[in-house]
Order: C-alpha cells, then structure tokens, then sequence
C-alpha cells in the first residue's frame, strides 16, 4: 500500500510539474496575434488534421512541384538526350530552335520537376534564379515536346509559374517556403494558427481561412487565383496574382480577362481558357456562376480515401450532374441520348491539347450544328455533336433537324440522323466491270 501510494503521489507530481511547464512556455493570445502571419508549410498542419493532410497527399495539387534532389522518383522519365532530340526532330518546323541548340539538362541540373499526370517540366536554377528548362514530358503519348526553346532562360521561373506550383513565393528574395500548392495555398498563412494553444478554440479559428465557410464567389476566387489565365495587376510581367490571399477579392489583384458577351463562337474558339487547365473564365461565363454552383460544388480538394476519378469529381462523369438535374432525363432534347450523356453535350470536347486531347469546356453551353454550319463548318467551330465519334461524318444539316425534331418530340427513324456520306468504293469494286 506504501508503495502505491508512494508511486501515484510522484506521478502527480510529475504532472502538476509537466503542466506548469507547458503553461509557462505558452505565449500570451495577443502576444502572439501581434506578430506578422506567416508560412509555415503543411507538415505544421499535419499535427492536427493528419486525415486531411493524408488526404491532400493523394492529389495532384501535392504534386504541382516536387524536389527531385530530396525525391529522384519525382522524375518521372529518364533525361536521355539522345532519345528527347530524336522526339524533337519530329516537330520539323514547329521549333523555335534548331534541334542541336535545344538545352537539355543533365539530371544532376534539375532541381524540381513540375506536373505528374500528364506532363512533367523540368526546372534548372542559373546564377541563383530558377528556370523551366525548354522541355517538357508528354505523359500520355510518351514523348518529348519543345517548350519555349527560344526564351525559356529570360523568364524567371518564380515570375511565369511560382506563385501557383509553390506555396508562400516570396517574389522579392526568390524563395518560397513549400514546394506544392499546400495547405496554405488555400487556407492562408497559419503561423498565428499553430502558435495558438489548443484551448484557444475561437481565436485559432479565426486565424485560418476556411473556404468551405465563404460565399460561393468569394470561394471560388481561390480557385480562381491559380485556374484563371490574367497576370498580375501589381507586377507587370508576372503571370500568377502577387499579393492575393485567400479569402479577398481576386479583382485587385489579377488582370480580368474580357468577357464575351454571351458570344458563343468566341467563347469556344478561344483557346487559353484550357491552358493549363485555367478554366475560371470559362465558368464565369456560365449559369452556375450566376447561381452560385462554385468549383467545389462538383470537385473536391481533399477527401478522405482515394479519389474517384483524376479530376477529383464528387461523382463520376454525368453522374455528377445528375446529382442536382434529376428532372432533365428524357425530356425533349434531352432524350436523345437514353444513357444521359450531360457531359458530352454541355462539357464537349473542343478545343484539344498535348497530353489528353479533347478538354471539357466549363461554361457548359451547348454548342449546337447549327452553330458551325452559321459559322462556316465545323473546322471552323466545332459543335457537340460533330465532336462524338460516332457523328462526326454525319452532315450537319442531318444533325440540326434530327435536334429540331427532339425539341419538338417528333423524333425522326434513328438512322436519319446516323446518314455518312457516301464511302469511296473498295478496291475489288473499282476494279469490278460490273
């Protein structure tokens, strides 16, 4: 009994001692909250939230920027040059250089590598400053590509790309606290966050941005800062928006590209809207941005478990659509395709680019036959339908009535609208006198 009663007294001790020194190192609230925010990188996050950390890990955004002298598995391919100059003769006159005099960098060179799925650069550092070397990685047709072979070593790397593969970019000393869009990208800085004791419930909230907590537009702007095509407005020459923190409005801060005025032609004929997957102005032209559908209504950030498809979608293809526009299925021309293709129709494939062909536009406007054929054809505007495998022989003025008598639920005989034109006969039957 002596003993026991020997060994709880010098545990509580202990903890009363324990206890005492935790609260004498702890940093009075305002203290703390008078400091300056800054960075602090997502393993400070990791300590609370280790599922959503977890989680992010899975995404692509984890991914945007990687060090390949602490990780060479970030490297996706091997640099040989021989084999990348033999890919890059291909491009014939697409070159901006002669082949011979395109940099390729040696692996010990390469300092980070940016994109994974579907192409990888590569970013080389010369006197102190970070470039993107004038190659890049197709990862789906698994060849090599130009980028940018004639200036590529006269656009600093931290201006044309930093602010939006890397986390906390300091323009001013070149340096940047995380490589990858981290938690901070969204979330603001947390230093006065992590600083706080835990007890302070309240307080530590209202240090973070929580995206989830804002007005659609104004959530969507985070979005917006990195998925958005306009430069800078403080700093000319910079590409991504200097300054802008999640939470505030993007407009002081990011040139606003024009609208199109509800020009449908110029809305899919405009290709940067796909560059790099910066589809933010295509949404603004769209009617979920006027009603409030914002990006994370249908893509999430991270969740835990895998996600269920590479676009980080809530439901997989039109699924996700069908989740709000249940009423639609089977009803005028929405009854022309019984599998629901919403996606097919109002997200086509029209513009294209390196990696996955066809892109899915996000102003979610039906670009219809009657459209190209106004237009000129569809190698002027391509439409949703002439964009399908399966109608893309099919002559538009097929098409446009089979649509006119979809809305009107006089549907022509299938094979009406399924009309080719007329195949070049077969060898057997050129040749055949009959």
């Amino acid at each position: 009994m002596k003993k026991s009663g020997c060994l709880k007294l010098t545990l509580t001790a202990i903890l009363v001692v324990g206890l005492l020194g935790c609260g004498s190192n702890e940093m009075p609230v305002e203290d703390i909250l008078a400091k300056p925010k800054a960075y602090v990188g997502s393993e400070q996050c990791k300590v609370c939230h280790l599922e959503h950390y977890d989680s992010w890990k899975t995404t692509l955004h984890s991914r945007t920027l990687q060090d390949v002298t602490m990780n060479q598995d970030a490297l996706i391919t091997d640099i040989d040059p021989e084999g990348i100059r033999a890919d890059l003769k291909k491009q014939g006159k697409k070159l901006n250089v002669p082949v011979d005099e395109i940099y390729i960098p040696k692996v010990e060179e390469i300092r980070y590598t940016m994109g994974i799925q579907w192409r990888q650069r590569f970013v080389v550092e010369r006197e102190g400053t970070l470039y993107t070397a004038p190659i890049e990685y197709n990862a789906w047709n698994h060849d090599w590509m130009e980028y940018r072979g004639d200036d590529w070593d006269k656009r600093p790397w931290i201006d044309k790309c930093g602010g939006c593969h890397a986390t906390g970019v300091n323009r001013e000393k070149g340096t940047f606290i995380e490589a990858s869009v981290g938690c901070e990208a969204c979330h603001g800085p947390a230093s006065h966050h992590v600083a706080l004791p835990k007890a302070a419930v309240l307080d530590k909230r209202l240090t973070i941005v929580n995206p989830s907590k804002l007005p659609a537009g104004i959530r969507t702007q985070i979005c917006g800062a990195c998925h958005g095509s306009g430069g800078s407005t403080k700093v000319e020459g910079v590409d991504w928006p200097v300054g802008h923190q999640p939470g505030r409005a993007l407009g002081p801060y990011q040139k606003i590209t024009p609208s199109n005025g509800g020009d449908i032609m110029a809305d899919y004929t405009k290709l940067t809207v796909d560059d790099h997957h910066m589809q933010y102005e295509d949404w603004k032209q769209s009617v979920h941005a006027k009603k409030g559908v914002s990006c994370t209504s249908c893509h999430y950030v991270h969740q835990l478990g895998l996600p269920p498809t590479q676009f980080q979608t809530v439901g997989a293809g039109s699924g996700q659509c069908l989740a709000c526009h249940m009423g639609n299925n089977n009803k005028y021309s929405h009854s022309i395709h019984s599998f629901s293709n919403c996606i097919g129709c109002h997200m086509p494939r029209i513009t294209k680019n390196a990696e996955i062909g066809g892109v899915l536009r996000h102003n979610f406007k039906v670009m219809t036959p009657l459209a190209s054929l106004r237009a000129g054809g569809v190698d002027i505007l391509p439409n949703a339908c002439s964009s399908c495998h399966h109608h893309k022989d099919t002559p538009l003025e097929d098409l446009i009535g089979f649509m006119e008598a979809a809305k009107k639920r006089d549907m022509p005989l299938p094979f009406s609208v399924h009309r080719r034109p007329p195949s070049p006969p077969t060898k057997e039957e050129a040749t055949d006198g009959s």
